[in-house]
């Protein structure tokens, strides 16, 4: 059985794909008794090093607080630059061409900088034009950065979704007398929103990482930031590196196992059910039977 892109595996082809498969594992399988040889001559597998992670005073204390900080932080950012980004994105295709070049040139900006320089910059310009307290200062800078950059990321994922719609729907909401405006709301942006949702996905994990560094250089007291704090206080580096790992993998996992699932639901709820309606389910207009037919006649000779 073939496909449009590539043919089936024939006998070899499969025996050559089962040899890679079974070669790549063990070379999986090696790496990962290598690192443990490593971190057993280390003494980085002592029990009493990773003791702390089975009580609930590590959890409790350093890494729940520092995981809802980080949540708290990528959620508020999300929820502020995804409108903010359909909003530019949308501006660089109007009609209007003070518009496109004021909203590309906002976008091509934001989207070039660093975001580290981002917050950087923020965090400077709240400690001298405003009255934050030191407390939540870092929490507004990483914010502002991750709005500022990734606001403009998600710009351009909405705009190719919906440059990526065929031009039959707009030429179709055209022709039946709808506005630009309620042509993007109504028509082009409900069905890019299926296509662009791996994409906003993928940038919101993104976004979730990237609040690591506001830990970093700004003090926040993330995930990240809070590690440093158990590692310091248990002597458990390494350690405490691979279980902040493991929660941020978790994390991801299940930001785009949910992406998955929204994303497999809309396609369903797009999709025609394909019944056919009974006369008993059709409401029929006269009035708009008099004006098809002129006279109330039915001259073709076919069913409605």
């Amino acid at each position: 059985m073939s496909s449009v892109l590539y043919d089936t595996p024939g006998p070899r082809a499969k025996r050559r794909n089962v040899l890679l498969s079974v070669v790549f594992t063990l070379l999986l399988l090696l790496l990962l008794w290598w690192v443990w040889q490593k971190m057993d001559d280390k003494n980085q597998l002592e029990w009493n090093l990773w003791e702390p992670f089975t009580t609930g005073e590590a959890w409790t204390t350093y890494l729940l607080p520092g995981l809802g900080n980080t949540l708290k932080a990528a959620a508020i950012s999300m929820i502020i630059a995804l409108p903010l980004g359909a909003v530019f994105g949308i501006a660089r295709m109007s009609d209007h061409a003070w518009v496109r070049g004021a909203a590309g040139t906002v976008v091509e900006f934001f989207r070039a900088i660093p975001v580290l320089l981002l917050m950087l910059f923020a965090n400077e310009f709240y400690v001298r034009s405003t009255d934050i307290s030191s407390e939540q200062r870092p929490l507004y800078a990483v914010v502002t950065g991750l709005v500022l950059y990734n606001a403009s990321v998600l710009a351009e994922v909405v705009r190719a979704g919906i440059l990526s719609l065929p031009k039959g729907q707009t030429e179709a909401a055209y022709a039946v007398g709808l506005r630009k405006g309620q042509t993007m709301t109504n028509i082009l942006l409900p069905q890019a929103v299926t296509a662009m949702l791996p994409a906003i996905v993928s940038q919101l994990v993104v976004i979730v990482k990237d609040t690591a560094l506001g830990g970093v250089m700004l003090g926040f007291t993330e995930l990240l930031n809070a590690r440093q704090t158990l590692a310091a206080n248990y002597a458990n580096v390494i350690p405490s590196f691979i279980v902040v790992a493991i929660v941020y993998i978790i994390v991801n996992f299940l930001l785009t196992s949910f992406a998955s699932w929204l994303e497999q639901r809309l396609r369903r709820s797009k999709k025609s059910t394909g019944a056919v309606l009974g006369e008993d389910m059709v409401e029929v207009n006269p009035a708009a039977v008099r004006g098809t037919y002129g006279t109330g006649e039915n001259t073709g000779g076919g069913a409605f």
